[in-house]
């Protein structure tokens, strides 16, 4: 297990202080060493901002995007986010293909809800737009990497592309790389039961020793500690393939019948945990990250219909999925519409990250030279354009299901 990310969240202000990100800067690369000798490896250490138009005006956007980029890289921190697009300003989407195509390290994102819970048309439709003008920017469909769709993701979440803040303190969360506790606490298990109590039992003596270290952090540098987002990150190897974990509680191929299932036990089992949270804390189904769901894509066993299906019952939506290079912004529409009714019907958090690959059509092989990838074949889109209603400009109320005790 490793820390994918500190993730450090900051008001940046307008003009930049520099001062507000020196001072972030020294608290993060101590905090990677205080984290690394209490023997956890941290992979990256990133900077996440309050939605951008928040902040920022229309004529400052590309220079700022630019200018933070330069000054948060120079303070040590890998990767930005700027936070997401917001419904209440529609232009604030169209600005993110400019942002995408002049920086290398920032990531963005955009609302597909209001904060009344409501599923926002307009929104949807300016989403499924930055996806399809994102596709062409970088070889193989690559700056979409760096965008994502929120349905009703609270900030503080400390996995990319999704991290945003909100306020002005500054604050800290933990992102972590741990699927492999999932697999060792699956492959010896003698029981379900077994391998549950397994689990809970390494993520809470985990958890323990880093919020240990992240509260005397917070302490001494008076940068709030947010808390812990356990979800399950894969990192494209078998000891670290959440497919393969759930595989070995007797799955013959993930994406076939009883996956559902084994989704639903993974997530009900981190439920149990005991930890300070942030952000998903579910079981994340990056395709492109994870070698057993990578090769399960591209045997056709898993499709874009089953991860929706699974998104029911699991963390954050559809992740890192290859699209073919000819979707078309209103089939993209189509399937944030429904991520985005999931999120508020059942009150959880979803994302999407999709990739068109320009080029490629449904079943051709993809070819990403990138170490936290690993490759598979293009997804089938099931999605036609919306007509009617459903293609309107409406905002869309939908409550949680009530319970029928009343």
């Amino acid at each position: 297990m490793r820390i994918r990310s500190i993730t450090c969240f900051a008001h940046p202000r307008w003009p930049v202080s520099e001062l507000v990100l020196q001072k972030l800067g020294i608290f993060a690369r101590q905090a990677r060493q205080v984290f690394e000798s209490a023997g956890y490896p941290v992979q990256t250490l990133r900077l996440a901002t309050p939605p951008f138009s928040e902040y920022l005006e229309g004529e400052d956007l590309n220079s700022a995007a630019a200018q933070i980029e330069v000054l948060a890289h120079s303070e040590g921190f890998e990767y930005a986010s700027l936070g997401p697009a917001v419904p209440q300003n529609l232009n604030s989407y169209q600005a993110i293909p400019n942002m995408l195509a002049n920086t290398g390290n920032m990531f963005f994102s955009g609302h597909l809800t209001t904060t009344t819970s409501a599923v926002s048309l307009p929104a949807i439709r300016a989403c499924a737009e930055i996806i399809h003008r994102a596709a062409p920017l970088e070889d193989n469909g690559f700056a979409n990497l760096r965008f994502a769709a929120l349905a009703n993701v609270p900030p503080g979440a400390p996995f990319f592309p999704a991290a945003y803040h909100q306020g002005k303190a500054p604050a800290f969360g933990l992102a972590l790389e741990a699927a492999d506790l999932v697999v060792n606490a699956f492959q010896n298990a003698r029981s379900l039961e077994n391998a549950r109590e397994t689990l809970i039992g390494l993520v809470e003596f985990h958890a323990r020793k880093l919020e240990e270290q992240a509260n005397k952090l917070a302490g001494a540098y008076k940068v709030e500690f947010k808390g812990i987002d356990f979800t399950p990150a894969p990192f494209p190897t078998r000891e670290i393939s959440l497919g393969y974990a759930l595989e070995q509680l007797g799955l013959p191929a993930f994406g076939l019948s009883g996956s559902l299932a084994a989704a639903a036990f993974l997530t009900d089992t981190l439920d149990r945990a005991d930890f300070k949270r942030t952000g998903f804390n579910g079981l994340m189904l990056p395709l492109l990250e994870d070698s057993t769901l990578a090769q399960r894509g591209a045997e056709g066993v898993l499709s874009v219909t089953d991860l929706m299906l699974y998104a029911a019952v699991c963390g954050t939506g559809l992740d890192t999925l290859p699209l073919p290079g000819n979707t078309s912004i209103d089939e993209i529409q189509a399937i944030l519409l429904d991520l985005a009714a999931l999120a508020l019907r059942l009150n959880k958090p979803l994302t999407a990250r999709l990739m068109p690959i320009p080029g490629k059509k449904a079943g051709d092989e993809t070819a990403f030279d990138f170490e936290f990838f690993a490759n598979s074949r293009v997804l089938a889109l099931p999605a036609k354009p919306l007509s009617g209603l459903l293609a309107g400009n409406e905002n869309i109320a939908i409550q949680p299901r009530q319970s029928s005790h009343h």
